[in-house]
């Protein structure tokens, strides 16, 4: 039979039509109003069943396109067990027909305990010196996390004996009232078995997941930059009944280093220069992260000129690596004795030219000093 026609609506209805419709059916034809009246039951069976249908979006539109709707085999069976009189009800107790049938209805999800949920990300911090950033290390971070929980394998169960289960007392279904109206359904507990086969596990409480202190080695790679965050997989917090585990994420503070100075995947460095290498020129040796360097200062050099060493910069990811720039600082010494001092004067005297040439005189005004 047509549910629309059940109800006595037009295709097309809306919900609040429906639960008003259904309203009205239900105060005449429930069985608790018409006992004994097996054609009362049979068309309020029918009623529940329209009503049912056509309030839920999926189902309707399923029941529209097919005129069926597939039964779902996961929604347990409810049964309207009778009345109780022996208990008033007051307040929230004393609920209308339509409170009653909803509830009995549309119950309240009880909550999935065992849905897979995957476990929280960890954070860490690391500092390093700056070789080691540049070299590429190995090294351990202590951590808090959540594992899998040992006795019951992250499950949050025990397996036990079969046993009368507590929830039902092994009638396998169990039941409540709303009001006066006393309903039954299966026993979630135990799925309708009436026995206990598994049981919570006393040492996580049925969580699944124990806590532990344990060291992670983190493998830091050539070149890493200050402030990198370096993803460890499945180190994190474990999942919930066998999802995955979340990730450690490490924070890398790299110490600056008293010589070396990176600019993205340059290294610069200044290197002092004597007077007598610069004028004649020298080949001379520069530290470096890796090992020294061979430079040649020509002739002639200035100070703050700077030289390039190619490939002896930052290590990057795909084997090549950025450039050393070198500046160039002239360096007097810091006392002279006579005998340098004449000759420096010797040299004054053969090489007269003016080294600031070129240079604009500054113009004078009222803030100049005379």
């Amino acid at each position: 039979m047509d549910n629309y026609a059940i109800l006595g609506l037009a295709p097309g209805a809306s919900v609040s039509d429906v639960k008003r419709a259904y309203r009205r059916l239900s105060r005449r034809y429930h069985p608790g109003i018409n006992p004994g009246d097996r054609q009362a039951e049979a068309l309020f069976r029918q009623i529940t069943e329209a009503y049912e249908t056509l309030v839920d979006v999926n189902r309707r539109q399923q029941y529209d396109v097919s005129g069926v709707v597939q039964e779902n085999a996961h929604t347990p069976p409810f049964e309207f067990a009778g009345f109780d009189f022996s208990v008033k009800a007051y307040g929230s107790q004393a609920a209308t027909f339509s409170e009653l049938f909803a509830e009995a209805l549309h119950p309240v999800p009880a909550e999935d305990r065992g849905t897979p949920q995957p476990g929280a990300d960890l954070h860490a911090s690391l500092t390093l010196s700056f070789l080691d950033a540049m070299n590429g290390v190995e090294q351990q971070v202590m951590i808090t996390r959540q594992v899998p929980c040992g006795p019951c394998r992250g499950s949050g169960q025990v397996r036990v004996s079969d046993a009368k289960c507590a929830a039902c007392h092994g009638a396998g279904r169990i039941r409540w009232a709303r009001g006066h109206m006393v309903f039954t359904k299966d026993c979630s507990a135990c799925g309708g078995s009436g026995l206990e086969r598994h049981r919570r596990c006393g040492v996580c409480a049925g969580h699944g997941r124990a806590v532990r202190s344990e060291a992670v080695t983190v493998r830091i790679p050539a070149g890493v930059p200050d402030g990198a965050q370096l993803r460890v997989p499945e180190r994190g917090h474990a999942g919930s009944h066998g999802a995955r585990p979340g990730d450690l994420y490490v924070h890398v503070k790299v110490q600056p280093h008293p010589v070396l100075h990176r600019d993205r995947h340059d290294l610069h460095m200044v290197v002092p220069i004597a007077v007598h290498e610069a004028a004649l020129g020298a080949r001379i040796e520069v530290p470096s992260f890796d090992g020294p360097v061979r430079l040649r200062i020509p002739p002639g050099t200035q100070g703050g000129q700077r030289f390039r060493v190619s490939g002896r910069g930052v290590p990057l990811r795909d084997g090549e690596r950025g450039d050393l720039w070198i500046e160039a600082r002239l360096t007097l010494p810091s006392i002279m004795d006579e005998r340098s001092k004449e000759l420096m004067k010797e040299f004054a005297r053969l090489n007269p030219a003016d080294v600031r040439t070129g240079l604009e005189r500054p113009v004078r005004g009222p803030d100049t000093l005379s």
